[in-house]
């Protein structure tokens, strides 16, 4: 099994044997650097209010693999994921795959069979490249563009948006959920022939208070609840979720009253999720990467606690430092985790440690070999009032997630 090897050639081919299903009459693929996920859960939730069987299918996941393919709200059981892996390897032969082609097309197996409405796809990583790309997605979201996987999408907006660009589809809506998208999504978005609805032009979010509006460029308004999901930039995950489902409207009516349950009830586990420990609390978010951190920083402006203390680390192709500089304000202490004895593309103490001096000079830090050690310390002596936030990685959420005080009931 290979890892990362962007392209389509492979797995088509794989796809093509297994009849190239196709996953539910109506798809919507979503791209993006940050948001992906919770727009995935807004337009399941949406869909599900509405009455309609939808399945979604995310990467990564964060404590079981089986988080990965939802169908009609619950998650895919491991029969029936080996079970589509075991159709996969009888008809590869010797093409080979990559741990997420395997993943992608055991996904739309499985979506295939479930009779559904409606599948949503995350895209893993990039877009035209993308294994979710063999399906031609009947609307795509495009939620935000910045740097991450450089390596592999290019070194700019410009050239990361021209990758993310590759879901549009000829003559079919793409929503493109920034005020200011780099040109090179645009540019890309009308090379492909993309109807390109826009944050800001083709739809606005408009605040109210305790509300807040969505506007269509076609008189269309919607009166909205805050969204559970907590950081300030979810309304724009969720109108852009609202525009995919409104250039449906045709194919998929939905009552006004689903969009207000959907944005009511909508969950992504990991996404700022607040756990009371005694006297305060522990904080989860899985931001990787600078723009994720100042979106992570921009909450905890909002939410001033007594003593905020970071529990972070960080894979190897991260940008550590562009991570750390905008939570700076915000954090008495920061506790580094070794993702290096999780795995090889984590970062060792050596390589946070260079990293945090190198953003923030003189700071506060202790390091730890796991998040366990760090947070059996920690959480333990909070005071009313203050808390622990872990992020950096999918890695340091899941360890967070699994955390138990060494005294807890099993």
């Amino acid at each position: 099994m290979r890892g990362v090897d962007l392209g389509l050639g492979r797995v088509g081919e794989v796809w093509r044997r297994l009849g190239a299903p196709r996953p539910a009459p109506v798809v919507i693929t979503v791209a993006g650097t940050n948001g992906k996920g919770s727009t995935v859960a807004f337009l399941e939730a949406m869909l599900a209010a509405g009455g309609y069987r939808v399945a979604a299918y995310t990467s990564p996941h964060v404590l079981a693999y089986n988080e990965r393919v939802r169908i009609a709200g619950a998650d895919a059981d491991d029969a029936a994921l080996i079970a589509a892996f075991e159709r996969i390897e009888a008809v590869r032969g010797d093409v080979p795959l990559t741990y997420f082609e395997f993943g992608t097309l055991a996904a739309l197996l499985l979506f295939a069979d479930a009779a559904l409405d409606v599948a949503v796809l995350e895209v893993g990583l990039g877009g035209r490249l993308d294994a979710v790309n063999l399906i031609d997605a009947d609307v795509a979201v495009v939620t935000t563009i910045a740097l991450d996987h450089q390596d592999w999408l290019g070194n700019d907006r410009d050239s990361i948006g021209r990758e993310k660009a590759g879901v549009a589809r000829t003559g079919r809506p793409l929503i493109v959920a920034e005020t200011d998208p780099p040109q090179g999504l645009l540019q890309a978005a009308a090379g492909h022939g993309a109807r390109v609805i826009r944050a800001g032009v083709g739809y606005a979010v408009e605040p109210a208070g305790e509300h807040w509006h969505w506007n269509g460029a076609d008189g269309t308004r919607l009166t909205l609840p805050v969204p559970r999901l907590a950081a300030a930039c979810q309304p724009a995950n969720a109108a852009a979720a609202i525009a995919a489902l409104h250039a449906l409207r045709e194919r998929l009516p939905l009552p006004e009253q689903a969009f207000v349950r959907g944005v009511a009830e909508a969950r992504a586990r990991a996404r700022l999720q607040r756990i009371a420990v005694g006297a305060g609390e522990l904080v989860i978010d899985v931001a990787h990467n600078p723009q994720a951190a100042e979106v992570l920083a921009a909450w905890l402006a909002a939410q001033p606690a007594r003593d905020t203390v970071a529990v972070f680390g960080a894979l190897g192709d991260k940008d550590a430092a562009g991570m750390l500089v905008p939570l700076a304000p915000y954090i008495a202490e920061w506790e580094l985790v070794d993702l290096a004895r999780a795995t090889e593309r984590g970062r060792d103490l050596a390589s946070l440690t260079a990293a945090l001096e190198a953003a923030l000079g003189p700071a506060p830090h202790r390091g730890w070999a796991d998040v366990a050690a760090a947070l059996d310390m920690l959480l333990p002596r909070l005071q009313a009032g203050a808390r622990v936030i872990a992020f950096g990685s999918f890695l340091i959420a899941a360890a967070a997630l699994r955390w138990r005080p060494r005294d807890a009931a099993v």
